[in-house]
Parts: C-alpha cells; sequence; structure tokens
C-alpha cells in the first residue's frame, strides 16, 4: 500500500497486455496499491506475474511515489492474503476450471513483498502470515477462497489502520471541528477573517 487520500489513479494498459500500471498523481496523501494473489503461470498466463516481476513492480511503484516526494514514512506495502485452496478449487470447478493458484506460491509472493519493503525501508502489513497465525482457520475471512469477506476486510482495517492513524495523527486540521463551523455564516469560519 501506498496511502489513499485525494491520489486518484491513472491506469494504463501496458504493451503486451500482461500488466495495468497504475501512475499516481503527485500527492502527499495516502494512495492503495491493491495486492492480489498470484496465478500459476500455466493455469493463467494472461494473469500470472513471474515472482521477479512482481518484485521488481512493487520496487518500482515505492521509487515512483518518492520521486513524487511521497516519504517512505507514508508507505506501507501489504501482502497478499493467504489462499483457502478448498473454497477456491469448488469456486474454479464452478467456473469450469481447476485450481489455479496455491497457498504455498502465494507464501512466496508475501515472501517478496516483505523483503522490497526491507529493501526500500517501508512498513509492510504481512496479512498472508497474520491471517494464518498460529494455525487458525482463515477460511471466514475469505469470500471464496481468495477474495476477502467482509469479516476479511474487517480484519486488514483493524491491523492496517493502527500503520495509518500513527501516520496522520500529528497531522494538523486543516478545517475547524464542525461545531466550531459559524452556523449563519460559515464562510467565516472556513476562509478566516471572523468569530465564530
Amino acid at each position: 500500500m501506498a496511502q489513499g487520500g485525494s491520489a486518484f489513479p491513472r491506469c494504463s494498459q501496458s504493451p503486451g497486455g500482461r500488466l495495468v500500471n497504475c501512475v499516481l498523481e503527485p500527492s502527499p496523501s495516502p494512495a492503495l496499491v491493491p495486492n492480489d494473489s498470484p496465478v500459476t503461470s500455466n493455469e493463467n498466463p494472461k494473469q500470472h506475474i513471474p515472482l521477479e516481476e512482481y518484485a521488481a513492480n512493487l520496487r518500482s511503484m515505492v521509487q515512483y511515489l518518492r520521486s513524487v516526494d511521497v516519504p517512505e514514512g507514508r508507505i506501507v506495502l501489504i501482502t497478499p492474503p493467504p489462499l483457502c485452496e478448498a473454497a477456491w478449487e469448488k469456486e474454479c470447478l464452478a467456473q469450469g476450471c481447476k485450481l489455479n493458484r496455491l497457498n504455498v506460491v502465494v507464501g512466496e509472493y508475501a515472501s517478496a513483498c516483505l523483503q522490497v519493503a526491507r529493501d526500500c525501508g517501508t512498513d509492510v502489513l504481512d496479512l498472508w502470515t497474520l491471517m494464518q497465525k498460529d494455525g487458525q482457520d482463515f477460511s471466514p475471512y475469505l469470500s471464496d477462497g481468495l477474495h476477502l469477506s467482509p469479516k476479511g476486510n474487517e480484519f486488514l482495517f483493524s491491523h492496517l489502520w493502527p500503520l495509518i492513524e500513527k501516520r496522520v495523527s500529528s497531522l494538523p486540521l486543516l478545517l475547524p471541528y464542525w461545531r466550531d463551523v459559524a452556523e449563519a455564516r460559515p464562510e467565516l469560519s472556513l476562509l478566516g477573517d471572523g468569530d465564530h
């Protein structure tokens, strides 16, 4: 993750149609870079990104954010979540195909994400490890074995929010608290030149 507020992605298809490259407009705000589960190359070559290329893409995203003056302290990478193979296989069979992802492979990509974060000096949220901690059943965190369920989104938020909060808690308020806005003439409170 890089962090999200007023940074809006502009996406363009890369040559060869393999990757979608998102370029974030320069902004000091947070920007989210999604991280999906890797596909095995022989099952779906259109979606497969080799491990080395995946790591290079993450590095490139971090370097781009730094080049537009987003400090590494405002960048958080997130590993892909684990894959529940049994649930995902059912989903694949319903679509007429066989299992096309393995949790052990997802773990390799999670490790690569961790290494990129270490190399780049950024924080990382290791979702892959956290969801499987102490052998817990992580299937309720996934709606179909692959994508986060509402409970999975809550899990992600509960672990991501502390990382975000420590970055934003010291930022000054840009606008007054709603109770401090003059009801009759709010522009005076919002733009200055007046008492509340």
